[in-house]
């Protein structure tokens, strides 16, 4: 399972001209699933991202977590994280998970999400053409990858 994390100042998702999720201080987090993927990969990625320390203290220094500052967050599944470049200039998303099987992944992770933050979360819509604004705090983007704890 790989996440985008992006600390933002406010964010949105909208799908078909109607906004389905807005935050202001907090995390916009891109996941993408791969068939490998399972509940274990899920708990530790939540955690994780919840935890992480990438928000500013009262000394100006990335000393807080999502949970320190009350933010909020929003995540959008995005089968292209794992699109695959190596051959030619078309990508390929051989490794990205089919829909059966990310969808209940992508809910759990949604959920597992919740869980760890204590309060709701906004979402985009599986497999929706989305349009995603953010105004990218920092700016702060992290890449994790569940295949790769250590």
């Amino acid at each position: 399972m790989r996440a985008v994390i992006q600390r933002v100042s406010e964010a949105s998702v909208t799908i078909e001209g109607v906004k389905n999720a807005e935050i202001g201080k907090g995390l916009l987090v891109l996941i993408g699933i791969e068939d490998e993927d399972d509940s274990q990969d899920i708990a530790w990625l939540c955690k994780k991202i919840v935890n992480m320390r990438i928000f500013n203290d009262s000394n100006d220094v990335m000393n807080d977590s999502l949970l320190d500052v009350n933010g909020d967050a929003i995540v959008v599944s995005q089968f292209t994280l794992h699109a695959s470049t190596k051959k030619g200039n078309r990508p390929s998303y051989i490794k990205a998970a089919k829909p059966d099987v990310a969808i209940p992944l992508y809910e759990e992770f949604v959920s597992a999400f919740e869980k760890e933050l204590g309060k709701k979360i906004g979402t985009g819509k599986f497999g929706a053409d989305m349009k995603v604004s953010l105004l990218n705090d920092g700016p702060v983007t992290i890449i994790i990858d569940s295949k790769n704890k250590s």
